[in-house]
């Protein structure tokens, strides 16, 4: 298997599907970030350089593809990880926030026993595209208390101005303009 240095570009390791879901619509497949070994590794450590800079208590991950980024970067950063969930996922209780997407309205919650407002929090997700999912777990958690300083996501769609509705400084690991 061929070596690969921290100047790899992942950006080729994410196919895009033209008119998926629907025509005019480009989809960003990040799951070609987690196939070959070592540049999942890569991916990981390169999420885990760009939380890092937040200096985050522990990590909140957006269902579902944001577990798969904030998991091992928690583990690497040596943190507490916690979920934001769909609508009726997580047990015990749970603060429900609902928000408004491009195509409808979905729901989101957390166990406000997860975490204590003197932890720095970073909300993780997998794309950022017209910010609303992204927007919510910030919401969602400073409703509840929480010392939200930081959002990030491992792919953003910059032309959809997701970045815009996040009120928290903002990161991405790869940008696509379009």
């Amino acid at each position: 298997m061929k070596k690969i240095s921290n100047l790899y570009d992942l950006h080729s390791r994410v196919p895009t599907f033209p008119d998926f879901p629907k025509k005019g619509v480009n989809f960003y497949d990040i799951t070609g970030l987690f196939r070959d070994a070592e540049v999942f590794a890569l991916t990981v450590r390169s999420m885990t350089n760009l939380i890092a800079q937040y200096r985050p208590d522990r990590l909140f991950a957006i269902d579902s593809k944001g577990f798969i980024f904030a998991a091992p970067v928690a583990a690497n950063l040596g943190i507490g990880l916690s979920l934001l969930r769909k609508a009726s996922k997580l047990p015990g209780t749970v603060v429900r926030h609902s928000y408004a997407l491009e195509y409808g309205t979905d729901e989101m919650e957390c166990r406000v026993s997860d975490f204590d407002a003197s932890e720095r929090l970073v909300v993780v997700d997998d794309v950022l595209a017209t910010g609303g999912t992204l927007a919510a777990g910030v919401t969602l958690l400073r409703q509840v208390g929480g010392n939200v300083v930081g959002a990030v996501a491992a792919l953003e769609i910059g032309n959809l101005k997701g970045r815009e509705k996040i009120d928290a400084p903002f990161s991405a690991m790869l940008y696509y303009p379009e």
